[in-house]
């Protein structure tokens, strides 16, 4: 398990990340993604930080608060000395009573959910505290000075955010450095193989900026397992997550057509389907951490094996080809356009034989 400093920072996170969404199922949208409890959430967190993973992320609004609970509860009882472990957790989404202010980047809401987060999940501190989505209705200033607040009192040690475009994160950006607050450090964002389209604008920003990416959804919601078949795609979506929760959204086709060139490089190297989907992203540049989440030991012990994975040139050549993005204006002027000065850079980089 390779550890990778995050963004700009020097602080080091594993290559895999624990993702805490199948803890808890409170509520009708988070019973469809998982139930598990606290026996079943102390076995994972357990096996996960047995395989080298240091990295955990949750959320105040996962199963209304129950999954920060059952995770700080696990930490404590595994007794898990906490410099051994980087705790993520979120704020943004509609969180106790259903009041005006219980959501959102307000000062008031960030304020009231760093305190409800922190004892839930039983810690003095939050390593990565991340901004969940853009809010339209609140000020960038207003969302970074709050932020930078937290941290100064030491609440939080980093600030990060998820779902944003890139133009949010550039403009964020230039006003920490104006105001001198905490800066953007991480974007958790959704990427897989058969969704590169955080490709276009989101990595060349994070490149320029220093920003780290922690993936969500490294296998779409379950698509990219490997379990799925084209020939019959409703009898092999039946009973799983897709059925009842359809979600991220995917063009089934684009994903299908990667899953038989992962298929092919699986079988060849005796491995899952799954394996190749997370290896594929741990091979990519701009990969902080992938975060996984799972239901059964098992599940977490084939998505571990991915960090043992190596993809050859032909492999990465082969997948790359069947997931390429459409060439979309402006980046393919981009393209045309700087390509003579991309080779005099390459070519200024050589240096002499001596």
């Amino acid at each position: 398990m390779r550890l990778k400093p995050l963004g700009s920072t020097g602080l080091f996170v594993s290559e895999l990340c624990l993702g805490t969404m199948t803890f808890g199922g409170q509520g009708e949208m988070w019973g469809k993604i998982g139930t598990l409890q606290q026996a079943d959430a102390d076995r994972l967190v357990g096996r996960a930080l047995d395989a080298g993973i240091n990295f955990i992320d949750t959320a105040d609004v996962y199963s209304e608060g129950v999954s920060e609970q059952i995770t700080g509860q696990a930490l404590r009882n595994l007794k898990v000395p906490r410099e051994n472990v980087v705790v993520a957790t979120k704020v943004y989404g509609e969180t106790g009573t259903r009041a005006a202010n219980s959501r959102g980047m307000s000062r008031y809401h960030i304020m009231d959910g760093v305190k409800a987060s922190l004892k839930r999940l039983q810690l003095d501190h939050i390593d990565l505290y991340q901004i969940h989505g853009f809010d339209p209705a609140t000020p960038i200033e207003e969302m970074m000075r709050a932020m930078d607040t937290l941290v100064q009192h030491g609440h939080v040690r980093y600030v990060g955010v998820s779902n944003w475009a890139a133009w949010q994160i550039a403009k964020a950006q230039g006003i920490a450095e104006r105001l001198g607050t905490a800066r953007i450090q991480s974007l958790q964002a959704y990427y897989t193989i058969a969704g590169r389209d955080l490709e276009r604008e989101l990595v060349p920003m994070m490149q320029s900026e220093g920003v780290g990416l922690m993936v969500w959804s490294p296998l779409a919601g379950g698509f990219l397992s490997g379990k799925y078949d084209r020939k019959d795609n409703s009898t092999s979506e039946a009973g799983s997550r897709r059925a009842s929760f359809d979600f991220p959204p995917i063009n089934r086709e684009r994903a299908y057509d990667c899953i038989d060139v992962m298929r092919g490089i699986g079988e060849a190297k005796g491995v899952s389907v799954a394996q190749v989907a997370l290896a594929w992203l741990l091979h990519q540049d701009a990969v902080s951490s992938v975060i996984i989440g799972a239901k059964r030991i098992e599940q977490l012990e084939d998505n571990i094996a991915a960090t043992r994975v190596s993809l050859s040139a032909d492999d990465l050549a082969a997948l790359d080809k069947v997931s390429a993005l459409p060439a979309e204006y402006p980046g393919w002027m981009f393209i045309r356009q700087g390509e003579m000065r991309r080779a005099q850079l390459a070519a200024a980089r050589v240096r002499p034989a001596a």
